[in-house]
């Protein structure tokens, strides 16, 4: 799963791609206009934990984020490729660190973003309407009629100034614009870089409240996260880290709230596989069946495919193994077109 990152100068766009990443750098300096870093981030989860501290495996392996940190906005073809955006917003106040664009206006910097993204993407559109009628003049081809009647859907949507991911489609036409790249249409996660005072007080803040407009449109999701305090935290041992967000009145880090809200925007889903070598998190999409599932730890799995041994991950737990999984029935035996759940534990029967 790939994620861009996008944002004005001085937001917190590097420090929040440090806080996912790991990465050793100075997080009080921002990325320059033509950086584009990239990099790996482990998604966390408890339930992984929980099942490595019971199979005591040899190594434990997350679910993962492939990440593109966008230097400048002017190299966004980088982004064609990714899955789901990140647009980071500055929504805190600080004197020493002044804003690009003058004073800080998360709805403005949101809007403004988003008419960039609504123009690259009517350019593209208005280049290939342009090409579609040259070729249907030189020779009349059916296949290129329903794509023609789907972006000037889009143009409409567009100059209108709202973004393609508001847009219902089916299968059909998604599969009609496959490997374009729309750069509005893609899932879009607003995270608000916002002070430690605002993440302690969210109702409190005013310049949070501003984009309540954005809450409910479609794949589409705000979250506010405090960069430069994610990015400590990123830093520290988990006990340290633990006590740091106690004393911060943190649930949990930043990072785990942003992977499950890109999960979700993607329609994305994890399953498990444990025993004695390893313990892995699989991420697939959600309404994937059984056999296509197997492809995602290797072809040759699906290729053979037999049975899938199902267990969820609740009912392990509650149960605490497999045998007394059997012994109540929650242990079972499915097909290929088994649909496989967010936290089913699967293990793969096949032969090659």
């Amino acid at each position: 799963m790939k994620v861009g990152i996008l944002g004005y100068p001085q937001v917190g766009k590097t420090t929040l791609f440090a806080m996912l990443t790991k990465l050793e750098k100075n997080v009080g300096v921002s990325s320059s206009a033509v950086e584009t870093l990239m990099g790996v981030a482990k998604v966390n989860d408890p339930r992984l934990s929980i099942l490595t501290g019971m199979f005591n495996p040899k190594k434990t392996i997350p679910a993962t984020l492939d990440l593109v940190d966008l230097g400048g906005f002017g190299k966004k073809e980088a982004l064609r490729n990714v899955d789901v955006l990140i647009h980071v917003v500055r929504a805190f106040l600080d004197d020493a660190v002044p804003h690009a664009n003058g004073e800080v206006d998360p709805a403005r910097d949101i809007a403004s973003m988003e008419l960039e993204l609504i123009i690259s993407d009517l350019a593209w559109i208005e280049d290939r309407l342009a090409k579609i009628d040259r070729e249907l003049k030189k020779m009349p081809k059916a296949g290129l009629e329903p794509e023609k009647k789907l972006l000037a859907r889009f143009r409409t949507q567009l100059e209108a100034e709202r973004p393609l991911r508001e847009l219902e489609l089916h299968d059909d036409e998604v599969k009609l614009i496959l490997g374009y790249g729309f750069l509005s249409l893609k899932p879009m996660l607003f995270v608000l870089n916002v002070s430690e005072e605002a993440l302690a007080q969210p109702d409190d803040d005013k310049i949070v409240a501003q984009l309540d407009s954005y809450v409910d449109k479609p794949n589409t999701q705000i979250l506010s996260v405090c960069a430069k305090i994610e990015a400590e935290l990123a830093q520290l041992s988990s006990e340290d880290a633990s006590l740091f967000m106690t004393d911060l009145g943190l649930d949990e880090p930043g990072l785990d709230r942003l992977a499950r809200e890109a999960y979700r925007l993607l329609g994305r889903i994890s399953f498990f596989t444990v025993g004695p070598d390893e313990v892995r998190a699989w991420p697939i999409r959600q309404g994937t069946f059984a056999k296509q599932a197997a492809a995602a730890i290797h072809s040759d799995i699906e290729r053979g495919f037999i049975r899938a041994e199902v267990v969820h991950y609740d009912d392990f737990i509650q149960h605490e193994s497999m045998a007394a999984c059997k012994e109540k029935g929650v242990f079972r035996l499915e097909g290929k077109e088994y649909l496989v759940r967010e936290g089913d534990m699967i293990n793969f029967r096949f032969n090659v």
